[in-house]
């Protein structure tokens, strides 16, 4: 009697042990319990620590009210502009409603990753390309106001939203490093100038202060002189300068310039001598001959030995060429008196005319 009495006290303890053990429960601190009691939610929230329930009649359910990091997948799109880009990001989000994460959506992680992955094609499609590159926290407020609409009905809280990269095609990444690369370039040729510009206005300056002191210059050159010979040079580069060309530039230009004088060519005057013509008086017999500048009677026939003295005497008769006569303003000659021709012996060789001889020419 008595064992069976032990026995009976050993299994009632026992069964209360199993008992509390199966109602007893922890909620930790960084959870909330939300209780069903017979499938209906209590109103009371168990907070951390020790709890207990009902086994079989109450459920206890545990929600996690720390703040998630959830990775999005990476989404492929077409950016406002036309260009295909790959863009993931990554999403911070607590809850905090436990009731209604549980009670609200099946599975509120879930629902939030999907939910991201929506908003971010979305706001891939209604971007630029130049937004998603350099305008990220203006996108990752949009994609935060988007994600957090619908999710505030199931207690959960979006705390952030961050793009983490954008990736474009080849042929893009090229495009945009030779743009990069153009620009770069145009502001070093502007800061090339501007340097130039200052630099020449200092020279000028310079070029000034020196002009006043002609030993400045000497100066100058001695210390470009001492400065490349610094160093173990076996060649030194001596400066000339080019104001020593300029004066032989000069020196040169007037006898360069001189204009050649042209020697007159004296001519010497053709001496005229008076010949004394005499007239022979007519014989009997023979025709008489006419004189020099005289034409024969129509009547009269010269003979034909006569006609060849004629000629020869025509020919000797004729004027040495002279000098040129001298020519008016107007381009026109002035008429000069021709000399009275002066009959040559008869036997003598018709001498030819001489010709002018040519200006010297320096």
């Amino acid at each position: 009697m008595v064992q069976e009495l032990v026995i009976a006290i050993v299994a009632a303890v026992s069964a209360g042990a199993l008992y509390t053990a199966a109602a007893a429960k922890v909620v930790k601190q960084y959870e909330r319990g939300v209780v069903l009691r017979l499938g209906r939610l209590r109103n009371d929230v168990r907070g951390p620590g020790f709890t207990m329930v009902l086994p079989g009649i109450e459920r206890l359910r545990k929600v996690n009210m720390q703040i998630v990091t959830m990775p999005v997948p990476a989404q492929d799109g077409i950016t406002r502009d036309n260009v295909t880009v790959r863009v993931d990001a990554v999403i911070y989000f607590k809850v905090v409603d436990a009731a209604s994460a549980v009670i609200q959506v099946e599975d509120y992680r879930f629902a939030v990753s999907q939910m991201a992955q929506t908003s971010l094609r979305s706001i891939i499609g209604k971007s630029d390309l130049d937004d998603l590159l350099s305008n990220r926290e203006k996108l990752n407020q949009g994609l935060e106001l988007m994600i957090d609409s619908p999710a505030v009905g199931w207690g959960v809280q979006i705390d952030r939203v961050e793009i983490k990269d954008v990736s474009l095609p080849e042929t893009m990444k090229r495009s945009m490093a030779r743009q990069a690369e153009a620009d770069r370039e145009r502001r070093a040729r502007v800061i090339n100038a501007d340097a130039e510009l200052q630099a020449s206005k200092k020279l000028a300056e310079a070029a000034k202060e020196m002009s006043s002191q002609p030993a400045a210059l000497q100066l100058r050159l001695l210390q470009t002189v001492v400065a490349v010979a610094a160093e173990k040079n076996s060649t030194l580069v001596l400066p000339f300068p080019v104001e020593l060309l300029r004066f032989l530039e000069r020196a040169q230009q007037p006898v360069q310039q001189q204009p050649v004088q042209q020697q007159p060519v004296q001519q010497q005057p053709v001496q005229q001598q008076p010949v004394q013509q005499q007239v022979a008086p007519p014989q009997t017999g023979q025709p008489q001959r006419p004189a020099p500048g005289q034409r024969p009677a129509p009547g009269q026939r010269p003979a034909p030995g006569q006609r060849a003295a004629q000629g020869q005497r025509a020919a000797q008769a004729q004027p040495r060429p002279g000098p040129r006569p001298p020519q008016t303003s107007s381009g026109a000659s002035a008429p000069t008196p021709s000399p009275p021709p002066v009959p040559a012996p008869p036997n003598a060789v018709p001498a030819r005319p001489s010709r002018p001889k040519p200006l010297a020419r320096h």
